[in-house]
């Protein structure tokens, strides 16, 4: 792989060349740990065809089953939507763009406009990147969620999801520590402010921090019934950002100390 490359684009780089003999339309990027229905690719290029879109992504199903999961992979989607909302991602004239990474269908001269893979061959958050690279250039894009495509990967321990979530969370807030203090503090008077006031002495702000953190849950519910979770998970959302907390500070700390963007042992984060 070349030296300059992130992640797995090189791979895909690899893809596209082997494709090139064919003159395909569209170019189909999968992860090789996901598990597709049957009609998946056919549904993805029938909505790409009929929305007229370039690029066309899922979010697919992700594994849900052990603790680790339970408790933050949940709020790992609840998050991601919050940050790349599907309406938005539709919406011409809104400069949010977004895909997920392990379902893309693109349109080969939608690639080819933008330069090809190697436009965006250094970015750590390549899904969104080229998302974004694809909507720049007058492209429609789209991307929805689905449970019948599913990823076999399964994070056993809470240190695997915390070096997943980490991988890209400084990347995220464009290595700005001015960033990551506002979204700690966000974080922090969103989310556990309201769960400590709950205990308040006072009637009045206990009463208020109760309604905060039914709020809260209320928007997260959906999402765990997405992944078809008992709601009691639903008010643990605070936990999970506890969490997250800890996982985004830990990214920013592997910037800082040249180990940021972390990927099969590999730094790809650009030097500071």
């Amino acid at each position: 792989m070349q030296s300059d490359w992130t992640g797995k684009l090189w791979a895909l780089q690899q893809g596209v060349d082997k494709a090139a003999a064919f003159s395909p339309e569209y170019l189909w990027f999968t992860d090789a740990d996901i598990v597709h229905a049957p009609d998946t690719l056919q549904g993805l290029v029938t909505w790409a065809e009929d929305q007229r879109r370039d690029l066309t992504s899922l979010m697919v199903l992700l594994q849900a089953k052990t603790l680790p999961e339970r408790l933050l992979i949940p709020a790992f989607l609840y998050f991601f939507l919050m940050l790349y909302p599907p309406r938005w991602i539709a919406m011409e004239n809104a400069r949010t763009a977004g895909a997920a990474g392990g379902c893309i269908l693109l349109r080969r001269e939608a690639l080819e406009r933008i330069g090809g893979i190697a436009a965006i061959r250094a970015e750590v958050i390549d899904d969104c990147a080229l998302a974004r690279a694809v909507k720049r250039s007058g492209g429609r894009i789209w991307m929805g969620l689905t449970r019948k495509s599913v990823s076999l990967r399964a994070y056993t321990r809470f240190r695997e999801i915390r070096d997943l979530i980490a991988r890209t969370a400084f990347t995220q807030l464009r290595y700005s520590a001015v960033a990551l203090l506002g979204t700690l503090l966000g974080l922090l008077l969103t989310y556990l402010v309201p769960v400590v006031l709950t205990f308040h002495p006072q009637t009045m702000v206990w009463r208020l921090a109760l309604a905060a953190w039914a709020l809260m849950t209320l928007t997260y519910l959906p999402t765990v019934r997405f992944y078809r979770l008992s709601p009691l998970w639903a008010p643990l959302l605070p936990l999970a950002v506890v969490f997250y907390l800890y996982a985004t500070c830990l990214s920013a700390v592997r910037y800082w100390i040249g180990r940021g963007g972390q990927w099969k042992g590999r730094a790809q984060a650009p030097a500071r």
